[in-house]
């Protein structure tokens, strides 16, 4: 076969044509010139030197500096000026208040000023001082021989005292008695009552004997009989009453004459709850509308539901009196008794007691 034709090569100054084929030699990447120097930025001239510069034509129009900005300049704000205050107005002189006129205490019905009692050797009353004011209900307590019933018949000239005085509204009940007990109701301890009149005769005489007529005697007779459940009663001799009917028909006798002080000893002495219950409420009827009642008792619960001022007697001497808070002193009224009294005594010596007779 013929050889193939080999191409011909242009002759190249400087270059020989080899023989033989021989592989190309790799070409060799031609080292890069180093990038000439950057010249430093011409300072920019202002517009119109620009244009008289030769090199303007050549340079690219310079952009022109933006102005500067000015800052938005805000309206000012308007100043706010204080709210005028209203000047205050002058302040009013303080009115002086006036306080409320209290009212004046009740004037003193009862007044007992050094009241002494001596029985031989024994002092029964020490010098008692009592003032009890109109509308009141006072108690008078005491132990069994303390000197209640003496005093209470002092008060009511039943007994005349040594010394002191006792006075009854406007009248000594010792040197005017006749002015003193006609405002004066008593219910004496072991009243004796004319025990052959029927009750209704004995409260009859009672009114008489008080100065009234018959017909206010018998009216005043039925209206207490019914207050103090004695219906059915009257027509009864005195004789056939019991202890506690004799009580309650005395408290009649005493209220009959509408007395203006009423004088109890132990008036509930023996009385059933009923009538206790009826006379309690007649007897506060009584207070509110102006009456005054000092009475005695044993029974401390009942003193202290029903009276509002007390007086402890121990020994013929007032140890505690005034208003039933102020003498009961934060307990009650017994347990403040027991205390005044002396207290309580243990009791001791009666073992046999527990041994019984059988």
């Amino acid at each position: 076969m013929a050889e193939a034709a080999q191409p011909e090569t242009a002759d190249r100054p400087g270059s020989a044509q080899p023989a033989e084929r021989e592989a190309a030699p790799k070409r060799t990447a031609a080292p890069r010139k180093p990038a000439a120097p950057r010249k430093p930025a011409a300072p920019r001239k202002p517009a119109d030197a620009e244009a008289t510069s030769p090199a303007a034509a050549k340079a690219p129009a310079a952009k022109k500096p933006a102005a500067p900005r000015t800052p938005a300049t805000r309206a000012p704000a308007a100043k706010r000026t204080p709210a005028t205050k209203k000047p205050a107005a002058a302040k009013k002189p303080a009115v002086a208040v006036t306080p409320e006129p209290t009212e004046p205490p009740a004037p003193v019905v009862l007044e007992v000023t050094g009241l002494r009692k001596r029985f031989g050797r024994t002092v029964a009353v020490d010098g008692i001082d009592l003032a009890v004011r109109k509308g009141a209900i006072f108690g008078f307590v005491g132990p069994n021989g303390a000197g209640k019933t003496t005093t209470l018949s002092m008060i009511t000239g039943l007994l005349r005292p040594d010394a002191g005085s006792v006075v009854v509204g406007e009248a000594d009940v010792w040197r005017s008695p006749d002015a003193a007990k006609r405002v004066l109701g008593v219910l004496p301890d072991r009243m004796r009552l004319f025990d052959r009149l029927t009750g209704a005769q004995m409260l009859y005489y009672c009114g008489v004997l008080h100065g009234l007529d018959r017909t206010t005697a018998r009216s005043r007779s039925e209206d207490l009989s019914r207050a103090l459940a004695l219906e059915g009663s009257l027509d009864r001799p005195v004789a056939d009453y019991s202890i506690g009917m004799i009580k309650k028909v005395s408290l009649a006798a005493a209220l009959i004459h509408s007395p203006r002080l009423l004088v109890l000893d132990e008036p509930f002495e023996g009385v059933d709850p009923v009538s206790t219950a009826h006379a309690i409420d007649l007897l506060r009827s009584y207070a509110r509308a102006g009456g005054t009642v000092v009475l005695s008792s044993h029974n401390m619960d009942l003193v202290e539901r029903v009276c509002d001022s007390v007086a402890v007697i121990v020994g013929g001497s007032i140890l505690a009196s005034g208003t039933l808070e102020k003498v009961r002193d934060g307990s009650t009224l017994e347990e403040r008794f027991v205390e005044l009294a002396g207290g309580r005594s243990a009791v001791e010596g009666l073992e046999w007691l527990t041994t019984f007779s059988d």
